[in-house]
Order: structure tokens, then sequence, then C-alpha cells
């Protein structure tokens, strides 16, 4: 241990030794230092918050929650590009300080080290802004870094509010022109129609493409035939009635014609009223009404004796067995109608085959066309819509939370910091710079270290004497050692006093 602290005194002894020269390394790296310092401008940071609120709106106007949030992430990735730093750079006080191109883009490279569009939830966002411009104040930096933020704020809003309206302006300038385009090609087509219609109307009647009205009459032949199968079935369900019917009852008194009347009437009165019908219903007062005209018919009939025994049921089945033998007539006579039209149609493709297939060709294209101008017409309309809703209610609101601040104290760099290490760099340096002189120096300081380097054995050692005036001499030497040391300290504390007034000043 006694070893240890031997060799510290020794090398602290020689630095002492050599302290104007460990004086004179540290008053050159420190002012070094303290001069780089002062050439690095404050950096001031701005930040503002923005609140994004997206109105609930229906899906089917095409602007979902899921749209608006990606239009949202897009501008915030974008908002530090080169275009919108340009911007920054042009609308700002940094516009004085560019005179080329190239003064632009320098400038745009350095502010976008600086800026950061940071997310703290879904819908609230964070604009920083550090504003280190050399040859400039600090004062003029801070209000910068203000200027910065705020002008960020504004393309961020307009690039979400007004980017949007010109994208759907041009989308519906661009959809006007196709729907122009396509108005006129089916203007051009249907008139080809109905010329190729005017011109074959007695070879081809009827409308739409060939195979269209082979499907179509199929089809209806299809249904026809299947509605003609019920109809036949229910007839013969009403013949089987009729046959198992008598035409009279026994012993009963015969009614004539006005009686059966009376009785159907009575009959659906009946029915109506067991479906719940009141007396006000349409149905109700029109056969009250007829029933007091077939009362009276069926009276008159029976003054005059007329008439005899007929059953109701027997009269009520042939009723709907007229109208069954009826619908079996119509069915039958629209089948007829379906398969002359399907054999005149084969006539017509055997014996005009081009005329058909041309037919065919017109009624496609013009179909093809129909459809592309109905989808263009509602997208145009959808867009329309969706322009029209962004106009009135803002698809997208944007609200400051926390305006740009004016920042007071530089955040880089840390001034105090680096000039305190420069002054222990410097301190460092000088001593580091004796210690080394002294051990390139071929003297020993002990009387043990001369031994041990001679391997011969040393008597003793003399001390250094010195005279009065030698001594007053070396106290004077002291003095100015401890002024220059003490002068390296003040300039440190002068410059600490000249970066708080700066800071002072800003603020």
């Amino acid at each position: 241990m006694n070893g240890l602290y031997d060799e510290f005194r020794i090398v602290l002894h020689g630095i002492w030794q050599r302290r104007w020269l460990a004086l004179a390394v540290g008053w050159a790296v420190c002012l070094a230092g303290w001069l780089i310092v002062s050439m690095i401008p404050n950096a001031y940071e701005s930040q503002a918050r923005i609140f994004v609120q997206r109105p609930i709106l229906p899906d089917s106007i095409g602007i979902t929650p899921v749209q608006q949030q990606q239009e949202v992430d897009r501008v915030r990735q974008t908002l530090g590009s080169g275009v919108n730093l340009e911007k920054v750079v042009r609308g700002t006080d940094l516009a004085h300080h560019v005179a080329s191109d190239r003064d632009v883009a320098e400038m745009v490279t350095k502010l976008a080290e600086g800026i950061r569009v940071d997310s703290l939830q879904d819908n609230l966002f964070t604009i920083t802004a550090a504003v280190a411009m050399p040859g400039l104040s600090d004062a003029d930096n801070a209000r910068l870094s203000h200027d910065v933020v705020q002008k960020l704020i504004d393309i961020f809003v307009e690039e979400n509010i007004t980017g949007n309206r010109n994208d759907t302006a041009q989308t519906l300038r661009f959809l006007d022109t196709q729907l122009a385009q396509r108005e006129k090609q089916l203007q051009e087509a249907e008139q080809k129609r109905m010329a190729f219609d005017q011109q074959f109307m007695d070879l081809l009647p009827g409308t739409g493409s060939v195979s269209d009205r082979m499907s179509a009459a199929r089809a209806e032949l299809v249904q026809v035939d299947s509605n003609l199968a019920a109809a036949q079935s229910a007839l013969g369900t009403v013949n089987g009635q009729m046959a198992a019917t008598p035409a009279s009852e026994p012993g009963a008194a015969y009614t004539g014609p006005a009686g059966a009347r009376l009785a159907t009437i009575e009959g659906q009165l009946a029915d109506a009223r067991s479906k719940g019908w009141t007396d006000n219903h349409p149905d109700v007062i029109a056969l009250r009404n007829q029933l007091g005209a077939a009362r009276a018919a069926a009276a008159g009939e029976r003054k005059s004796g007329g008439g005899g025994a007929q059953n109701p049921m027997w009269y009520s089945l042939r009723t709907i067995q007229a109208e069954k033998q009826a619908n079996v007539a119509a069915l039958n006579a629209r089948k007829n109608q379906l398969q002359s039209e399907l054999a005149q149609i084969v006539a017509k493709q055997t014996a005009e085959p081009g005329i058909v297939a041309e037919q065919a060709q017109i009624s496609r294209n013009y179909d093809v066309l129909k459809a592309q101008h109905d989808k263009i017409f509602q997208d145009r309309e959808d867009v329309r819509l969706r322009g029209d809703v962004q106009s009135d209610t803002d698809a997208v609101k944007f609200r400051v939370i926390d305006p740009p601040s004016s920042p007071r104290i530089p955040t880089a760099p840390n001034r105090p910091l680096l000039l305190a290490l420069v002054l222990v760099l410097g301190i460092g340096a000088g001593a580091a710079t004796a210690f080394v002189k002294g051990q390139l120096n071929t003297t020993y300081p002990t009387a043990q270290r001369l031994e041990k380097a001679s391997g011969l054995p040393v008597i003793g050692s003399i001390s250094t004497v010195l005279t009065t005036a030698e001594r007053d001499e070396q106290r004077k030497r002291n003095l100015w050692f401890a002024g220059g040391l003490g002068s390296l300290a003040g300039v440190f504390a002068l410059l600490l006093l000249v970066e708080f007034v700066q800071r002072g000043m800003v603020a």
C-alpha cells in the first residue's frame, strides 16, 4: 500500500515540476474546445398536438372509418416529405435565407433531421420541429421552430381536406368525360339497332337478339306447361266432384236461377264474415247490395210459380268447372303461340343466318355499352355524393389540442455541460502531457529507483536547499501559476454567464 502511495506522490511531483507545460496545454485545449462549442448553434424545439375526429357516416357514401384512418395515416407518413418541407421553407422566414433551388434542397435536408410526427393514439398526433440554423440568433431559431410547426399543421389540414376535394374534382372530371364518350357510343349503337330493326322488321319480328328471345320463349313455355298441368289436374278434380254430386235434391222445392243466385251471394257473404270482414268492408257492402236485388228476384220467381228443386252444390261446382275450363283453354292457346314463335325463329335462323348473326352482334354491343354507361353513371353519382359529404360535413375534422409551443430553452446542445467537459478535458490533457514528458526524461525521482536502475548501492541523497531569494522567486511563480489556473476557471464561468444571458434574452 505504501508503494502505491509513493508512486502516486512521484507522479504528482513530476506533474508539478512541469506544471507550466500542463497549464499551457490546458489553456490550448480549453480555448479550442470552447471555440468549437460556441460555434454549435442552439437547437430550439417546438411541439403541437392535433386531435383528428372522424364523424360517423354511412358506409354507403364510400367514406368508411377504415378509409378515413388510412387517409390520415398516409398524410402523417408523408408530412415530412421533401415536397411538404419545401412548402415549409418557402412559407416561413427560411425563404429569406435561400437564393437558389440548391439552397432550398440543403435547407430541406436540415429541416428533415429535426421533424417528427408521432402517433400517440389512433386519433392523436404530435408534430415536433427542432430548428438549429447556423448564422441565426437564438431568438430567430426559437421563432422559426414555432413557425415550422404551425406550417406543418396547415399542411396536415390542407392535405386531408383540400387534397381530398381536389382528388374528388379530378375524378368527377374524368368520369364526366368517360360518361360523355359512352353516351355517344350508346346513341350510335341504338341508332344502328333501330335502323336494323326497320330494315328487317318482317324477317325477324320481336325485340332483342334471337338467342335471347328463344331463351325467354323456352323459359315461358316451361312455365306454361307447368301451369297447364296444374290447371288440368284441378279441372279433373272438379269433374270428379260434379260426377259424384246430384244436380237436384230429392224432396226439395225447386228454385229457379234467381234462387240459385241468391244462395250463391249468401254463401259469399257468409265466407266474407268468416274471414273477419266488417260491414264497412267494400266487398261486404257490395255483396249486401247484390243480396237485396237477389232476394227481390227470388221472391218474384216464387210468386210466378216457376222453377223446381236444384242442388246448390252442383250449381257451384258447375261455375268452378267453367272457370277451370277457361283457364285450361287460355294456357293451351299460349302454349301454341309460344311453340309457333319458336318454330318461326328457328325457320328464320335457317333461312337467314347472316341477318340473325348481325342482329345478335348489334344487340350484344348495345347491351355491353349500356352496362358500361350505367356503371360509370353510378360511379359518378357515388363520387359526387362523397364530394358533397366532404364539402358539407368534412369527413375528417381537426382540432389543435396544444398549439405550437414557443421554446425558451434550447434542447440541444447542452452547452453548460459541454463547457464543463471541455474544462475537464483541458486539465486532463495538460496533466497527461506533463506526465508523459516526465516519463521521457532520464531522471530518477528517488534513491531507490536509482539503485534499482544502476544495480549499485546508493549511500544517500541530498535534498535541494533553496536560498531566501529562490524561495521568493518560487512563491512568485506559484502565484502566477495559480493566477493562470484561476483565469482558466474564470473564462469558464464567464462563458456560462454568457450562455444564461443569451437564454434570458430569448425568454
